[in-house]
């Protein structure tokens, strides 16, 4: 049997792919990573594999906590990291959410190609830049009242349609149709609201970006049918989530809960893991300001949505429905969700935690949209500026093997300050603009940050996902500019 050793922590190959901690001490369950040997290698470099096993320490979790094959070290749960924890008898765990609260990614299609672009990338990027707000602090595509912000936490995407800013078919191509109904927007600390008021349509900044991109390769035709998506086929991968809202929202709860749950904080490893116990009115008033800042961040990505189809029609002369810019899907991460899974062959209701996954459901889940039910939800995982991303299908083995979930990306190898350390934003700009990709960004160090080789190998993440069965290759996409923080 093949072992490896991260520190004091014996991982064996149990399957290909398939790393274990069997359970041993006060572990409730065993963990498992996801990973080839030479991205197992990589996680192992920081405190990922320590966190993962910490995290099977938390009441309640089943089965298995979960590190993806983009996973690295995060605050107290690793990003990458899934753990499905039961919903009446367990707990829900801030730090394995995250802070920003639903940072996902959606994709919206077009009717034009490569060629369509061929010599006006810099009039788009420049028009890109300049009409959809981004970096650090305040500014958005709306600057929204009290009412408003209030009518986008209780009712997300549904609330764009009756302003204006969406149109139902992107209810319907995005996860949980773009509205958690759990969200409560009384429990949403009034300093998180204040933060969010005046981010409503916004990137912000860090890893988040707005690319517009072409379909590269595909390698499953039916399903890119399905999907709408076909070679040469232009795209816009749009990545930012709850800004100040969801950050705030979790700094706070996180020291109420250490507070009022100290018994439970003493008996984990890392107080970072901080949970309220499930049925705790702690635990219900989180999960459902968690759930407004899910909304927060689906109008915040539907916002710039909107604002970017009106710079298509405005660059390409022509109604952004002429243009076929529809939303293909829209996925989260950075959230927990109450699912029904099952568990020692009994369908079990849990808080399944993603912090930088994906959720992946296979084909007949009655939670993936009509138009994809047939085949599977689709499964967006970017790479970086330099690299493809890549469109994926929820696997026939995802439900058994990862509580329907898969990786987020392709995952940091280096921090942000050894990133800017070691490169500098211009001569990144200047490479990647001989390679005809576009960028522009507040500041030459978001740029340094966010270098291609800051990340894994997104080519390896998408192959340990695809041989597991957890998500299947549909296409790859290549960028041709992008818009930064």
């Amino acid at each position: 049997m093949t072992t490896f050793e991260a520190g004091d922590i014996t991982l064996r190959e149990i399957r290909e792919h398939v790393w274990e901690i069997p359970k041993e001490g006060d572990m409730r369950v065993p963990a498992r990573v996801f990973a080839s040997e030479s991205l197992l290698e990589e996680i192992a470099e920081d405190k990922t594999i320590q966190q993962l096993r910490n995290a099977t320490h938390l009441p309640g979790i089943k089965k298995y906590a979960i590190c993806m094959p983009d996973g690295h070290q995060g605050y107290g749960f690793p990003v990458g990291g899934v753990a499905g924890i039961d919903a009446e008898d367990g707990c829900i765990s801030p730090g394995a959410i995250g802070y920003d609260i639903n940072c996902g990614v959606r994709m919206v299609k077009t009717n034009l190609t490569d060629d369509d672009l061929s010599g006006r990338e810099e009039e788009l990027v420049d028009a890109l830049f300049e009409a959809i707000p981004s970096g650090l602090g305040g500014g958005g595509v709306i600057e929204g009242d009290h009412g408003e912000l209030d009518a986008a936490l209780e009712r997300g995407v549904e609330w764009c349609v009756e302003e204006g800013y969406a149109v139902e078919s992107d209810l319907s191509h995005c996860e949980d149709n773009g509205f958690r109904a759990d969200a409560t927007p009384e429990t949403v600390p009034q300093k998180a609201k204040d933060r969010g008021q005046n981010q409503m349509g916004s990137l912000g900044s860090g890893n988040h970006f707005l690319e517009v991109q072409r379909v590269a390769d595909v390698f499953d035709e039916p399903i890119a049918e399905a999907y709408g998506l076909h070679a040469d086929q232009v795209v816009i991968l749009i990545h930012c989530g709850s800004r100040g809202l969801g950050h705030q929202l979790c700094t706070e709860y996180l020291r109420e809960i250490e507070k009022a749950h100290s018994g439970l904080l003493a008996q984990l490893p890392d107080r970072e893991l901080a949970a309220a116990p499930a049925g705790s009115q702690l635990a219900e008033d989180y999960y459902g300001a968690m759930c407004a800042a899910i909304n927060f961040a689906w109008v915040n990505r539907q916002l710039i949505t909107h604002r970017t189809r009106s710079v298509f029609a405005d660059v390409f002369g022509e109604p952004w429905e002429g243009l076929g810019m529809e939303l293909l899907y829209d996925v989260a991460h950075n959230i927990a969700k109450k699912e029904v899974h099952d568990v020692d062959g009994e369908p079990t209701e849990l808080y399944v935690h993603r912090k930088g996954a994906t959720r992946a459901f296979p084909a007949g889940r009655p939670e993936v949209p009509d138009a994809y039910r047939n085949v599977g939800q689709p499964v967006i995982i970017p790479g970086s500026m330099g690299a493809g991303s890549y469109v994926l299908c929820g696997g026939e083995n995802s439900l058994d093997v990862s509580f329907g979930s898969t990786a987020h990306g392709a995952g940091r190898l280096m921090s942000r300050t050894q990133a800017k350390r070691e490169f500098w934003g211009e001569d990144v700009q200047d490479e990647l603009r001989r390679r005809k990709v576009y960028v522009k960004a507040q500041s030459g160090a978001t740029i340094a940050e966010e270098a291609p080789g800051v990340y894994k190998d997104v080519d390896e993440v998408v192959r340990v996902s695809d041989e597991l069965g957890i998500a299947r290759t549909v296409v790859r996409v290549e960028p041709i500019c992008n818009i930064k923080g």
